[in-house]
C-alpha cells in the first residue's frame, strides 16, 4: 500500500513540509518583530533622550539666567540626574567641576553635551518662542520695580477690559522683567490685532527703569557704531510687544530700518548685540560645559543591522529550521509507523482477526487498543453469527422433523390421523410460530423499527394482568406467583410490550423454578426511576453464565434439551423492550437460593398518579362514600 503513495503525498512528508513553512514563517515573523520592536524602541529612546538633554540644558540655562553665579546649582543638578535618570556634571571650560550628581572621582564623558551660557544660547529652544542669542530669562537692569510692575498691571487690566468690549477675550501672563502682556485666550483672533479705540500707546512705553537701561545700552554701544562709520545716536526701541510673541529685546528703531542699507543695519546690529551682551554679562552665571551620560566613556549600544548581524540572523534562522525538520522528522517517524502497522492489519484476511502491539500511551496508541477492540468484537460477533445460525437451525430443526415425521406416517397410513395427533402437530407449529415472532421481534428491535404506543399506565394493574395471564401455567407447575406493590407508581409505556418483557420473565421464572417454590412480581419507586422485579426461588444462575442471560439462544442448559422449553430469545427480547422504554435490565442471582431479575423504566415527571386518572379515581371515591 504505501508503495503506491505517491511521495507528495506521504504522511511524513507532508508533516516535513509544514514544519518546514510553520518553522520559516515563525523566524521571518520573530526577526520582523525584533527589528521592527528594536527600531522603534531605540527610536523612542533617542527620542526621550534628545528631550530630556533639552529639558536639562534649558533648566541649567534658565539658573544662569537668574543668577550671577553658580552657587546653589548643586540641588538643581540632582535633581536633573533624579528625574531623567541620567548622569547631569557641570564644569568650568577648563573641567573644573561646578556640580556633579556623580559621585566624586568618577570620569567625565569624554566630551560635552553642550555649553550653558545663556548669553550665546544658540543650542537652545524654548516651545513657543523664536529667540536670538540671548536668553529671554536674562533681565538684568530690565527688572522692573515693584511700583512700575504695578502702575503697567492697572494698565494691563484696563487693556484687558477694553479688548472684552471689542468681543477679544484675552488672557494676562507676565514676561520675566515683570512686565505684563495680553494674549488671545483662545488662540483664534490676530495676536498683533488692536482695537483703536484699545490703542492709547500707554502700556507699551518704556519705564524709567528700562529707559535708564536703555540709554546705558546707547552709551555703551556708541564705541563700536562709531568705528563702523555710524553715528552714536542711532534710535533704540525696547522692543515691547503686548501681544507676548515678538522678542522683547532692545532693538533698533524704525527709522533707522527704513534708511539705513542692509549692511550698515547689520553692522549696526552687530553693535547693538554685543553692547547688550557687555550690559547683561554681570548679572549672569560665567558659561559651563554640560556633561550627559551614565557616568562612564562607554558609549551606549546600538542596534546596527550590518552584514555581521544579518548573517547571524540567517544563521540562527537556518539553525532553527534544521533542528525543527530534524524534531519533525524523527516523531513523524514515530508516528507514521504504527499508522503503517494498522494498515497492514487493515489488510489482512477478516478470518484472521490480526492484532497489533500497542506501544504507546498517546493518542496512537488509544487508536491502536481501539483497533484491537474492535477485532475482538468483530471475532465475537462472527463467533455469534455462526452460533445464531446454528441455533436457529436447531431451533427450527426439531419443530419440523416432528411434523415432517407425523406427516409423513399419517401419509403412509401407519398412525390415523386422531385429533390428538392434530394436537401434537398444533403444539409443534405453534413452538415454530412462537422462535419467528421472537426473531422478527429481534430483528425489528435491532433495526430501530421497533414501533412503541406509549401511555399511562398503572404498575399495579400491570402486575395484575400478567399474573392473571400465568396463573394457570404457575397451578400446573406447583408454584405460587403473587404480587407485590409498594405506593402506585405509573409508568409512560407501551402497555403490550410491557406485558410481553414481564411475560417473559415470569415464564422464564417458572420454568426453572421447583414445585413448591414462589415466582413474585413487585414494582416500587427507586428515585426518579420504576424498578419492576421478577424474583424467583429456584436453582439461581452461576457467576460465569450470568452475563450471558441476556444473549441469544443462551440457556443454562448446555445440553439444548427442550425438556425446560424455551428458544433462548426471550431474555435478549426483555432488553431490547426495555432499552427502547429508555430503561434497563439487569439480573442478580445466588446459586441455590434463586434470581432477581430487575427492570428499570423512567418514572413521568408527575410522580403520583395523572390529572386524569386522579380526578377521575376521585370521582370514583366519592360515589362509593356516597
Amino acid at each position: 500500500m504505501s508503495g503506491r503513495i505517491p511521495l507528495r503525498k506521504r504522511l511524513l512528508v507532508r508533516l516535513l513540509i509544514a514544519a518546514g513553512l510553520i518553522a520559516v514563517c515563525s523566524v521571518a515573523a520573530t526577526a520582523w518583530l525584533a527589528v521592527e520592536t528594536t527600531t522603534r524602541a531605540l527610536r523612542e529612546e533617542q527620542g526621550q533622550v534628545l528631550a530630556d538633554d533639552m529639558d536639562v540644558l534649558a533648566r541649567l540655562s534658565g539658573y544662569a539666567a537668574t543668577h550671577s553665579d553658580w552657587k546653589g546649582v548643586e540641588r538643581t543638578v540632582r535633581e536633573l540626574s533624579a528625574r531623567t535618570g541620567r548622569r547631569v556634571a557641570l564644569t568650568t571650560p577648563d573641567r573644573t567641576t561646578i556640580a556633579d550628581s556623580a559621585p566624586r572621582g568618577t570620569s567625565l564623558p569624554l566630551s560635552a553635551a553642550a555649553t550653558v551660557d545663556p548669553l550665546r544660547t544658540d543650542t537652545y529652544s524654548e516651545r513657543g518662542a523664536q529667540l536670538g542669542g540671548t536668553d529671554p530669562r536674562v533681565v538684568g537692569p530690565y527688572r522692573l520695580t515693584a511700583a512700575e510692575r504695578a502702575k503697567l498691571d492697572t494698565l494691563a487690566r484696563t487693556r484687558k477690559n477694553c479688548f472684552a468690549r471689542y468681543g477679544i477675550d484675552t488672557s494676562l501672563t507676565r514676561m520675566p522683567s515683570g512686565r505684563p502682556v495680553l494674549t488671545p485666550a483662545d488662540g483664534a483672533a490676530d495676536p498683533t490685532y488692536v482695537p483703536e479705540g484699545c490703542a492709547d500707546g500707554r502700556l507699551g512705553t518704556p519705564t524709567p527703569t528700562e529707559d535708564k537701561a536703555l540709554e546705558a545700552l546707547q552709551e555703551q554701544a556708541g564705541g563700536c557704531l562709531t568705528r563702523v562709520g555710524l553715528p552714536e545716536d542711532i534710535p533704540l526701541a525696547l522692543g515691547v510687544d503686548l501681544t507676548g510673541v515678538s522678542s522683547r529685546a532692545p532693538a533698533l528703531g524704525p527709522g533707522f530700518a527704513k534708511s539705513g542699507d542692509g549692511k550698515a543695519w547689520r553692522a549696526a546690529r552687530e553693535c547693538l548685540e554685543d553692547a547688550r551682551r557687555a550690559q547683561l554679562d554681570p548679572y549672569v552665571a560665567p558659561a559651563a560645559e554640560l556633561f550627559l551620560g551614565d557616568g562612564g566613556d562607554t558609549p551606549a549600544v546600538r542596534f546596527d543591522m550590518s552584514p555581521a548581524n544579518k548573517a547571524k540572523v540567517v544563521g540562527a534562522a537556518g539553525l532553527v529550521l534544521a533542528v525543527t525538520v530534524a524534531v519533525t522528522a524523527v516523531v513523524a517517524t514515530r508516528l507514521v509507523r504504527p499508522l503503517r502497522a494498522l494498515t497492514a492489519a487493515a489488510q489482512q484476511p477478516p478470518d484472521r482477526h490480526v492484532r497489533v502491539p500497542v506501544t504507546t500511551r498517546d493518542e496512537t496508541g488509544i487508536l491502536a487498543a481501539a483497533f484491537n477492540e474492535l477485532t475482538e468484537r468483530r471475532e465475537r460477533l462472527e463467533a455469534q453469527r455462526k452460533a445464531m445460525v446454528s441455533d436457529i437451525a436447531h431451533e427450527l430443526r426439531s419443530p419440523l422433523t416432528n411434523i415432517r415425521g407425523w406427516l409423513e406416517v399419517t401419509r403412509d397410513g401407519v398412525v390415523e390421523p386422531d385429533p390428538a395427533l392434530l394436537a401434537s402437530l398444533h403444539d409443534e407449529a405453534l413452538v415454530l410460530q412462537r422462535v419467528i415472532d421472537d426473531l422478527r421481534d429481534l430483528a425489528d428491535a435491532d433495526a430501530g423499527t421497533l414501533r412503541l404506543h406509549p401511555e399511562p399506565v398503572r404498575c399495579d394493574e400491570l402486575l395484575d394482568q400478567v399474573a392473571a395471564a400465568h396463573r394457570v401455567a404457575a397451578d400446573a407447575a406447583g408454584v405460587t406467583l403473587r404480587t407485590a406493590l409498594e405506593g402506585t407508581p405509573w409508568l409512560d409505556a407501551d402497555p403490550v410490550r410491557m406485558r410481553q418483557a414481564l411475560g417473559n420473565l415470569v415464564s422464564n421464572a417458572l420454568r426453572h423454578t421447583p414445585a413448591d417454590g414462589t415466582v413474585t412480581l413487585a414494582a416500587r419507586r427507586d428515585g426518579d426511576d420504576v424498578l419492576l422485579e421478577v424474583t424467583d426461588t429456584g436453582a439461581g444462575i452461576a457467576p460465569d453464565d450470568l452475563p450471558h442471560v441476556f444473549d441469544r439462544f443462551w440457556r443454562a442448559e448446555k445440553s439444548r434439551s427442550r425438556r425446560t422449553g424455551g428458544s433462548g430469545l426471550g431474555l435478549p427480547i426483555v432488553r431490547h423492550l426495555v432499552v427502547a422504554h429508555g430503561g434497563t435490565a439487569d439480573a442478580t442471582s445466588e446459586p441455590g437460593a434463586g434470581s432477581v431479575f430487575t427492570l428499570r423504566l423512567p418514572q413521568p415527571t408527575r410522580q403520583d398518579d395523572p390529572p386524569g386518572r386522579a380526578s377521575a379515581q376521585g370521582a370514583e371515591a366519592g360515589q362509593g362514600t356516597a
